[in-house]
């Protein structure tokens, strides 16, 4: 961990409240009385309701302090800008890094509840989509455990991507309406108001010194109102603040249009504005969904960088030129990058700078983030659109694009094709700003997020940028928080492991390496298969809960939960549960290891595919529950609306990690990090961050298989997959079997596009030719798990191994080579949160 500074004196210095059990047993009657009305015999919820703000009250004095020991003129600050914070459920998080557990079970058991059933009781935050979104979360909770001093920017979601349930094995969405019963985490702060521009048009003037200046007029202007979250540090009495933006509109609605009976005109404008932040990621397949994205992403942009600008000054500042000195913005992937263009706006039509100046300031503390090697996942915006929703900040764009065009005519004069390639905007087929290359354009620091993943970066989407700038292009590997996946989701394995090494792992995970030198020991062997049948018992009972499926505890538990893709070869999977499944029926059990395969993850609503292997999986899992044949070998199931609670549950309790991406495509992973930490072994390809994980735990504890990313793209002008089906007899048998409508009886030729993709030669994820190397690793995968001894020290070097994969590792990083913020600790105030009094 970094070390505090003794520079932190609060300008307020509020004193913490008592924490013992006695007063948060008075303050959760309270709450109850007198705020919420109820008597000690009401439902749990208004217990969880109590518990919340009592908590809250004890993180308020900690977060005021570090709210005001920040804000210091020449303070260094970083301001994190996502669309997403995965941040799940927030109560037991809390607990933790406050040292509360004790005192907060105390209190419940005075009102007949128990801890865990009351933290049952919170939704998950439906603030995040996948992996993006909870690694924001991960760094948030790691800077504020690091004493650095990192705000987090986002949305106010109403409603969260959606709520997935299945209806005949097909994905069926639902509004995630987890604002129903209000938030008691968040705070208000309508004081911090921005009024956010959209529409109108340019006007062009000179001022009275005779400078150009332009006006940005004639908008349709939305509100952004500011709601704070604390996020805590682990018991360090720092709390940092995620403030999210919600649309509202500028007047209520019209009176005039009311009084004249046009009802719904009359709230047109209230309606358009509060869309901004009603849902997060809307289904942008159509042209109005396009528009509420970008709509979306120059909210939090505009809204976010007002508010930094006006802090700046509120601390005392005044000398704009030494903005950049004291400020740095994190561009979390492409969604935020259109503030360099607005930040540009900014400082020449508000702040009354002049272009160079502006760009200075702009270009030194600007830092993109990016997460993909998909090119079809950088952002790319019609400029038809940009012009009539964002008028001056397209102007803008192209100004720096012409300046930028310029510097690269002067390096590679003559060259029009690298100008072409180079430009922001994209002029065929169809006029488009590129949001990447307009990142990497105004930062001074970009980043990708695993060694390959970044190497790819640099030798493929962004080469022409690397040869201008080879300086601004740098890798941090990402990580997750040991505190929320180690610690809080895995109770059982945390008091192990502190039992045996001290509790210092949980703020620096690095310790964990001196489980290494126990993990041949018969007695710690015996106690972590002890914890891990215990958490498979918990996740049995969930998989019974939720998909009617028997998983039984001593049987393998094979686990691929994320985002559902065509790059994460969830298709593979299935082909392989597929050949177990002939396997079984024709009796060949040689080396057989009993299984249980749990799938889960979200489809994005246009995605057809993606929701068609959503259909295969349970169509599968159907026909081989129920064949009487396979006599509890082989169980299959698809967990619906997986989240962050429910991989609370999952990574604790998985044996198998299947990390299996096309070579070469997943930037990094972070599921693959919870699963490691929690002694999953993995199975996957070198691809993103597997080969780090490679790296650390070593070739005999992990199951390497498939193409790599060099060899996928030689192999890809001659991809023949037929070829692999006609040389292998147990993936042509699996093909067959697909094909047959053995799985659809009932719904012919559904899978038919799935068989047709996998038998294309351009099939750009090549799932057939990794599939003979699948199924090898796979009986690797099945003889170790007949080995007791061999698994149990397999995952205790997982475990061992996952130091590296803090994201106060990534956190550290980012500060010594990018953020440059000085960390600060409370003085004077060193007393256990967990203090009785």
């Amino acid at each position: 961990m970094s070390e505090p500074n003794a520079d932190f004196v609060p300008l307020l210095a509020l004193e913490p409240l008592p924490t013992s059990g006695r007063v948060l047993t008075q303050d959760l009657e309270r709450y109850q009385f007198y705020h919420l009305g109820r008597l000690p015999s009401c439902p749990p919820i208004y217990t969880y309701k109590a518990l919340a703000w009592a908590l809250r009250d004890r993180l308020m004095s900690d977060w005021m302090n570090t709210y005001t020991t920040r804000d210091r003129p020449g303070r260094r600050r970083a301001y994190y800008l996502s669309l997403e914070f995965l941040i799940g459920r927030a109560l037991a998080n809390h607990v933790l890094n406050l040292g509360l557990d004790a005192e907060s079970r105390e209190a419940l058991h005075n009102f007949g509840q128990t801890l865990e059933d009351i933290a049952e009781l919170e939704p998950d935050a439906g603030l995040g989509n996948g992996g993006l979104g909870r690694l924001a979360a991960c760094f948030m909770d790691s800077c504020a455990t690091l004493n650095l001093p990192v705000m987090g920017y986002g949305l106010h979601y109403q409603y969260g991507m959606f709520h997935q349930h299945i209806e005949n094995g097909y994905q069926v969405e639902d509004p995630d309406n987890w604002l129903r019963d209000g938030n008691p985490w968040e705070v208000e702060r309508s004081e911090f108001t921005c009024r956010v521009q959209f529409g109108g048009h340019t006007e062009h003037y000179h001022d009275k010194a005779g400078i150009h200046r332009a006006r940005w007029a004639d908008t349709s202007d939305v509100l952004a109102v500011p709601f704070d979250m604390p996020i805590s540090g682990y018991r360090n009495r720092v709390v940092n603040t995620l403030r999210l933006w919600k649309a509202a509109a500028t007047d209520a609605f019209d009176l005039d249009e009311f009084n004249a009976g046009s009802y719904s005109e009359a709230v047109a404008a209230k309606n358009l504005a509060e869309h901004i932040s009603m849902v997060l990621y809307p289904n942008d397949a159509s042209e109005n969904g396009k528009e509420l994205r970008l709509r979306q992403q120059y909210f939090l942009a505009s809204a976010s960088l007002q508010d930094a600008l006006r802090q700046w000054r509120v601390a005392g500042n005044s000398d704009l030129s030494k903005f950049a000195e004291h400020n740095v913005f994190q561009m979390n992937d492409t969604h935020p990058t259109i503030a360099v263009a607005e930040l540009m706006r900014l400082l020449l039509d508000i702040m009354g700078m002049q272009w160079d100046e502006a760009w200075a300031i702009t270009s030194q503390c600007m830092a993109y983030t990016n997460h993909t090697l998909l090119p079809e996942a950088l952002e790319r915006w019609p400029v038809e659109l940009f012009e009539r929703l964002l008028p001056r900040p397209l102007e803008i764009i192209y100004e720096i694009n012409a300046r930028f065009l310029r510097e690269v005519a002067v390096k590679w004069p003559g060259d029009m094709e690298r100008r072409r390639r180079m430009s922001i905007i994209e002029e065929e087929p169809v006029r488009q700003v590129r949001m990447a290359w307009l990142a990497i354009v105004g930062s001074f620091s970009v980043n990708g997020v695993a060694a390959l993943h970044s190497r790819l970066l640099q030798e493929g989407l962004f080469r022409d940028f690397v040869e201008l700038w080879p300086d601004k292009f740098n890798n941090k590997t990402n990580g997750v928080t040991p505190r929320r996946w180690l610690a809080h989701a895995n109770p059982g394995l945390g008091k192990l492991v502190s039992a045996r090494i001290g509790e210092g792992w949980i703020a620096e995970l690095a310790q964990l390496e001196k489980l290494k030198a126990a993990a041949d020991e018969p007695a710690l062997q015996a106690e972590w298969r002890a914890v891990k049948r215990a958490n498979k018992e918990r996740l049995a009972a969930l998989v019974k809960a939720e998909c009617g499926v028997d998983f039984n505890p001593d049987a393998l538990f094979d686990v691929q939960v994320k985002r559902i893709h065509e790059y994460k070869r969830q298709l593979l999977n299935v082909l392989h549960i597929v050949h177990l499944y002939n396997r079984l029926n024709h009796g060949e059990l040689d080396g057989w290891a009993d299984r249980c395969v749990l799938i889960g993850g979200k489809a994005a609503p246009g995605y057809a595919m993606a929701k068609r292997i959503i259909k295969l999986v349970n169509s599968v899992a159907e026909v081989v529950n129920s064949d009487p044949d396979i006599n509890g070998r082989l169980h299959v199931a698809f967990l619906p609306n997986y989240r962050v609670s429910s991989m609370e549950i999952i990574a604790p309790a998985t044996d198998l990690s299947e990390q299996i991406s096309t070579a070469g495509k997943e930037a990094s992973g972070t599921g693959n990090m919870k699963f490691m930490m929690n002694g999953a072994v993995t199975i996957g390809t070198y691809d993103g961050a597997n080969i780090e994980i490679l790296e650390a735990v070593g070739a005999e504890n992990f199951f390497l298989f498939g193409l790599r990313a060099d060899e996928v793209e030689a192999l890809r002008p001659h991809y023949q997959p037929q070829a692999y089906v006609d040389k292998d007899p147990a993936l042509r048998a699996v093909i067959d079997l697909l094909a047959s409508g053995h799985f659809n009886l009932c719904e012919p030729g559904i899978f038919d596009d799935i068989v047709d993709a996998l038998l294309s030669p351009q099939d750009p994820w090549m799932v057939l030719a990794d599939f003979r190397s699948y199924v090898d690793a796979q009986e690797r995968v099945a003889q170790a798990w007949q080995d007791p001894a061999r698994w149990a020290r397999m995952s205790i070097l997982n475990t061992a191994s996952s130091g590296f994969f803090s994201t106060d590792r990534t956190m550290q990083e980012y500060n010594a080579d990018i953020w440059k913020l000085k960390p600060f600790a409370a003085e004077g105030r060193h007393a256990s949160a967990g203090t009785a009094v």
